[in-house]
Order: C-alpha cells, then sequence, then structure tokens
C-alpha cells in the first residue's frame, strides 16, 4: 500500500501509463514465503489486450523472483521518477513563522496486479524482441535480434524466464509542494533552476506544469 496523501496523488490512468511506457525500468516487488522478493528490469507497457494492459519484462533463470513470487497475490511493479531535496531556506513564509523543515519532492508509480510467469521460447522470442525495438528505436543503426546468430540468440534465450504482470490498478504519487502556498511554491522552482543535482531540473519542469 502507498501512502499517499490526497494533494499528491494521481489516480487518471492514461497519463500514468503513458508514463510508465516512457520511462521503460522499474522495481518488481512480489510476495513469498520467506518475505518480498525484489527485482529491478526493464518492463514494457503492452495495450493489446484491452484494459489497463500489462507489463513485459524478463529475468535471468538463476534468479528466484520466478520461482518463489507467490503467484495467487498481486505484486507490484515501481516506476520512479525524479526526485530533489528541497531547503526550507527556500520558503518566503519561513521568514515569517520560522515553520518550515527539510524535504523532499519526487514522483513515483505504482502498478500493481497479478504475475504470471512464461517459459515459452516463442513468447520469450517475441518479448525480447519488442524489448528491444523499443529501446533502440531512433538510433543509428538500431540493433535487432536478427544482428545476432540464430543459434546464439536460441542459447541465449534458455537463460531466462519470461514475466508479465496485469495492470489491475495503478497510482502515481507526485509529490511537487502542492500542499505549499503560492509564493512558496514559486520560490521552490526558481531556487531549483540553481541546483546541479541531477532531478532538480526535471523536478522543477513537473511543478511548472
Amino acid at each position: 500500500m502507498l501512502y499517499n496523501p490526497p494533494h499528491f496523488r494521481q489516480t487518471d490512468p492514461e497519463p500514468l501509463l503513458a508514463a510508465l511506457a516512457a520511462s521503460g525500468f522499474a522495481t518488481l516487488i512480489s510476495n513469498t514465503s520467506e518475505g518480498p522478493v525484489v527485482t529491478h528490469l526493464p518492463l514494457l507497457v503492452d495495450r493489446s489486450g484491452g484494459g489497463l494492459g500489462r507489463l513485459i519484462g524478463h529475468v535471468a533463470r538463476a534468479n528466484p523472483h520466478w520461482r518463489t513470487a507467490d503467484l495467487t497475490v498481486p505484486s507490484i511493479a515501481v516506476f520512479h521518477g525524479p526526485d530533489a531535496y528541497v531547503s526550507p531556506n527556500w520558503y518566503p513564509s519561513k521568514a515569517e513563522t520560522g515553520k518550515a523543515v527539510p524535504t523532499w519532492n519526487y514522483s513515483v508509480i505504482h502498478a500493481a496486479g497479478p504475475l504470471r510467469v512464461h517459459d515459452d521460447a516463442g513468447w520469450l522470442r517475441e518479448a525480447v524482441a519488442r524489448l528491444t525495438d523499443r529501446h533502440e528505436q531512433g538510433r543509428d543503426g538500431a540493433w535487432s535480434l536478427d544482428d545476432a546468430p540464430e543459434a546464439y540468440i536460441t542459447a541465449q534465450l534458455k537463460g531466462i524466464v519470461g514475466l508479465s504482470l496485469e495492470i489491475t490498478g495503478i497510482e502515481g504519487k507526485f509529490k511537487l509542494s502542492q500542499n505549499r502556498s503560492e509564493a512558496d511554491r514559486a520560490r521552490v522552482i526558481a531556487r531549483l533552476a540553481a541546483e546541479t543535482a541531477p532531478g532538480s531540473a526535471a523536478i522543477r519542469q513537473l511543478m511548472r506544469k
């Protein structure tokens, strides 16, 4: 369960799914009899089956995730967006009342649903081809599975297992100072422009939207 106050909660599925498709990389969390199992992996959004669609990916056969995950309860794929530190000194209200503390602005999306395991060579090949095409798109001399010897690809596919997560629920948390005054938000946006941390520019852009 995601702690998600109303100020920050995003529930419109279409922009959230678009953000997942643009991101592509996730943290997959599943329950097991011995506690959570976690894998970081690229996931492809597939809307061909209708509804909210599903997420498609694969893990190494040696990864215990596919063998130990409890498939009777939902798994969660977490997609992390940008994040940035926010100093209380940036708030105009702090100068008036002194009532301010440090915080962190960030965006994150959780997609939840039942997980399925796929060990069919045809399914795996299609999934790998689609993931490759998605991330090679627009590159000069884009690589494809056909660029490698068929025997090599066949051997590589034997070393992985496919996973798909049917999306039955999706929720975003975009903590962007919505609980602060307009003046405080404007100052945070202005101060983020001078920050050099990697996520500061992206958070500033999200806040301006």
